[in-house]
């Protein structure tokens, strides 16, 4: 089963109670801490560090928008009265839209909605919050970060499979790597014997097969191969656990990297030089997925 969570995601939570329907709407974006941002009307404001608190332990990272808002169900009684100063404020902004998208901003549509809008309707301002709307807030909170939380597995199967599907491109290379491996040493051993045949001198045959040995020892990558396979697996072992795996994937990314590095460094060798080079280039799209995973 996926494990991975994306940082990116929408969640949308709605919970009717007595003559209103409350909305919560979440988005969220890729970020290194949490930065959350919570809009909502003034009469739950008493309720903002309690939300806050649920809100964060559920996103856990990242830029995090939430936006509640309400609608009244039934219809406007007469004894209600227009706080006209919010009505003015909805309308000039709906004003300027319509020059924008060319609708008309005179229509009962427009009007009805702006009757809905909070904080329009001074009964709604001046009203208590009863405890009955306060538990429905939360179960609103509640179902959004439900929706969210499935939104940002869907996303994150779809980054494992294609962070995975790189890995096994990389380790696909390592083995024409190793393939290289016997051919590079052969070539580099003749390569230094033909240019000490060029220089017609005469050579001590086992100092020359030494020092030969010293050398093709700096070069050797063994060690480089050994420690990239552990990492390919540690790297897959992260994908499947459970927990937020992204910046251990960035961690072992950056592993990854300094092995590629290294060999690349040693090959002296054409072909391994174009593997290490297609490597880089799959680690670097590694990278960045992994920036979007929880």
């Amino acid at each position: 089963m996926n494990k991975l969570r994306s940082m990116t995601g929408y969640g949308k939570g709605e919970v009717a109670i007595a003559s209103k329907k409350i909305c919560v709407e979440i988005r969220t974006l890729n970020g290194k801490q949490l930065d959350l941002s919570l809009k909502m009307p003034q009469m739950y404001r008493s309720e903002e560090f309690a939300l806050r608190s649920l809100i964060s332990k559920s996103v856990v990272r990242g830029k995090c928008d939430v936006y509640v808002s309400y609608e009244n169900i039934e219809e406007v009684s007469s004894s209600s009265s227009v706080n006209m100063d919010m009505y003015d404020v909805y309308f000039k902004q709906i004003e300027a839209l319509s020059t924008k998208y060319g609708f008309d901003v005179k229509s009962g549509d427009v009007m009805q909605s702006i009757l809905r809008m909070p904080d329009v309707m001074q009964n709604v301002v001046t009203k208590s919050v009863d405890d009955g709307e306060l538990v429905a807030l939360r179960q609103a909170i509640e179902l959004a970060l439900k929706d969210l939380a499935s939104f940002r597995y869907t996303e994150g199967e779809v980054l494992m499979n294609d962070i995975l599907a790189r890995i096994d491109i990389i380790e696909s290379l390592q083995e024409d790597v190793k393939k290289y491996e016997i051919e590079r040493i052969d070539q580099i051993k003749e390569r230094l014997k033909e240019s000490i045949a060029a220089m017609q001198i005469a050579v001590d045959e086992n100092r020359f097969e030494q020092e030969l040995i010293y050398y093709l020892e700096k070069l050797d990558i063994t060690e480089e191969m050994v420690r990239l396979s552990q990492h390919i697996s540690y790297f897959r072992e992260v994908c499947a656990s459970d927990g937020d795996a992204g910046r251990k994937l960035g961690f072992i990314s950056q592993e990854l990297g300094r092995e590629i590095n290294t060999t690349g460094s040693k090959a002296n060798h054409k072909d391994i030089q174009r593997a290490v080079v297609r490597m880089k280039d799959e680690l670097e799209k590694i990278k960045e997925q992994s920036l979007n995973v929880l």
